[in-house]
């Protein structure tokens, strides 16, 4: 039998103390009530670590972890596929993945990820397998990303129930992408 330590806050003491530091914030914690003490507490700790943390880029993150990120055009076509591959997995370690990229080539998808995609700013936590920054390359949703998403990567499921939520949307016809990497790269702990 475990005797509580007098000294020691309890779970609701340590509940409200998150609470009051994330209201501090301009956070609100009122739609929590429901859920369980144990998970309310995880839960709370983990939103207030993520808005308590600096963001930082992951070109950055990169640099900062030794890797080197020349400029596209720096690279031929092996060498640029060999530093794509060492971007995803050293991207992977550090608790960030990509998803939906098989419409684009490995020259595209670099150039997306020196130009743009690194260049966003990022919380990561790698040291905790329960969050992972997730760098969808038809999540913007844009028109244009969105139809690329039903081009290439919807189901007939989900191709059916947008028909139905946005009639006014074009509905591309169904092409298998024109490249085969999303199977081979890390994938999230999460699914």
């Amino acid at each position: 039998m475990q005797v509580d330590d007098p000294d020691q806050p309890t779970q609701e003491e340590r509940i409200a103390k998150l609470r009051a530091e994330l209201e501090k914030l301009g956070g609100s914690t009122t739609t929590l009530q429901s859920m369980p003490a144990d998970m309310e507490e995880e839960f709370l700790r983990q939103v207030l670590e993520y808005e308590q943390a600096e963001p930082i880029t992951l070109f950055r993150l990169l640099e900062n972890a030794g890797v080197q990120i020349p400029p596209p055009t720096d690279l031929d076509d092996v060498a640029l596929s060999t530093k794509l591959t060492e971007i995803t997995e050293k991207l992977a370690t550090l608790g960030s993945y990509l998803l939906h990229t098989n419409h684009l080539s490995d020259r595209a998808l670099y150039e997306y990820l020196y130009n743009d995609g690194l260049r966003e700013e990022a919380v990561l936590f790698p040291e905790n397998p329960s969050y992972a920054y997730i760098i969808d390359l038809t999540g913007s949703g844009s028109d244009e990303d969105n139809q690329i998403y039903l081009k290439y990567y919807a189901d007939e499921e989900h191709r059916k129930q947008w028909a139905l939520d946005w009639p006014d949307d074009p509905m591309p016809d169904h092409e298998n992408p024109p490249y085969d990497r999303d199977r081979t790269l890390p994938q999230s702990p999460l699914g």
